[in-house]
């Protein structure tokens, strides 16, 4: 890996209890050229989220005052600030819950000095490409009669109704309603919502089943077992 340039780095906050982690966060990616701030609760983490205007979070679990899982709650009622969740080795639930709660990756600690960076670097990829082009053109809308996308001003509506999606969830909405009736594959979707090689199918299988509750139809998206989803417009 080769890291950016002088004066393009972000400012990440890293909210965590153990001191060590917090210095080892920090010497990695300053290496990086980030500059990094820490939180050690928290309440001080998210004062800081606040204050600093973080371009992303490494957000630990296990916090004093208020746990991870709060603190994540906080974080996305704020807006979509890229978030690392750091579980601990072995809790599979936990990788779930962040990911379901809205977390954009997680990181099994003890993690290595060579993967943090890379996972960094692939959420702030992901972040700026947030406002490109989706993977497709520029002002094209798509409608039907249970929703209308408008690509170019990142917008979904069903009915009179603004669907609440992150950037990365309008990314895989807008996937999907480009390819209408046609079966994509795991593979195909990370390449086009997510652009990050560390993503597994198992995420996209999670964000898919969130797109479902979000339209409020759970047969908008059929599931094509050992294929993929395809989004299925509504007949009438």
């Amino acid at each position: 890996m080769t890291a950016p340039a002088a004066g393009l780095g972000a400012k990440v906050l890293v909210i965590d209890d153990d001191p060590i982690v917090c210095e080892l966060v920090e010497r990695v990616l300053g290496g990086w050229k980030h500059r990094v701030i820490s939180a050690g609760d928290g309440a001080e983490g998210l004062r800081l989220v606040f204050s600093e205007r973080p371009d992303l979070v490494v957000l630990d679990v296990n916090l004093p005052s208020m746990d991870g899982w709060q603190l994540l709650g906080r974080i996305r009622e704020l807006g979509e600030i890229p978030v690392l969740m750091l579980t601990s080795e072995g809790q599979e639930l936990d990788k779930v819950r962040a990911l379901r709660g809205g977390a954009d990756d997680y990181l099994t600690k003890p993690f290595g000095t060579e993967e943090l960076p890379a996972r960094v670097e692939a959420l702030l990829r992901r972040a700026a490409s947030a406002g490109g082009d989706d993977g497709g053109r520029l002002g094209q809308v798509y409608a039907d009669a249970r929703l209308t996308v408008d690509h170019e001003q990142r917008l979904a509506t069903r009915g009179e109704e603004e669907l609440a999606l992150t950037p990365l969830e309008f990314r895989l909405l807008a996937a999907f309603v480009r390819h209408p009736g046609q079966v994509l594959s795991p593979d195909q979707l990370i390449e086009m919502a997510w652009r990050d090689p560390f993503v597994q199918p198992e995420q996209v299988k999670l964000y898919v089943g969130r797109l479902r509750q979000k339209l409020g139809d759970a047969e908008a998206i059929e599931t094509k077992r050992g294929f993929g989803y395809r989004y299925l417009p509504p007949k009438d």
